[in-house]
């Protein structure tokens, strides 16, 4: 979810014994934590702003949603890019047009089980960045859309 290691199908083979293995194991888990510490932190930013939250980690094959949020009629499927330093750029930069892809599917079917005809929709991005004893939060709202296929 937040930064990557590369492929890890050939991992599954590794014994803890291999070089590089317990490190491959630890940088995943870090990365996991770093992601689910983000997405609280969102999600708090989100509720103290009126939004309730609907759902979490919405899973969709191997695609998930962060978060669907709720205001005033309006869904927003939010993806939480958090980060530990600006190396790798800013955590809204990382959403891409293939990540938008996976986004819009997902959301997609949340929408046909769960949404309501009187919502709309829209693609938010939260970027935590968590430097040292310091949080930031950016809240990018309409991250970006979607065009209808037919």
């Amino acid at each position: 979810r937040v930064g990557g290691c590369g492929d890890a199908s050939g991992m599954n083979s590794m014994r803890a014994s291999q070089p590089g293995a317990r490190i491959f194991v630890s940088m995943t888990a870090r990365s996991q934590e770093l992601g689910e510490a983000g997405e609280r932190v969102a999600e708090a930013w989100l509720a103290q702003r009126g939004w309730r939250i609907l759902d979490r980690r919405f899973r969709n094959g191997h695609r998930d949603l962060d978060l669907v949020a709720e205001r005033e009629g309006q869904v927003a499927f939010v993806e939480v890019k958090a980060r530990t330093g600006k190396e790798f750029g800013q955590p809204v930069e990382a959403v891409n047009w293939r990540k938008q892809r996976e986004l819009a599917r997902s959301a997609s079917v949340w929408f046909a089980r769960f949404g309501k005809a009187e919502q709309t929709f829209r693609f938010d991005v939260v970027g935590v960045l968590m430097d040292g004893g310091r949080v930031r939060v950016q809240h990018v709202e309409n991250a970006f859309t979607v065009k209808a296929t037919g």
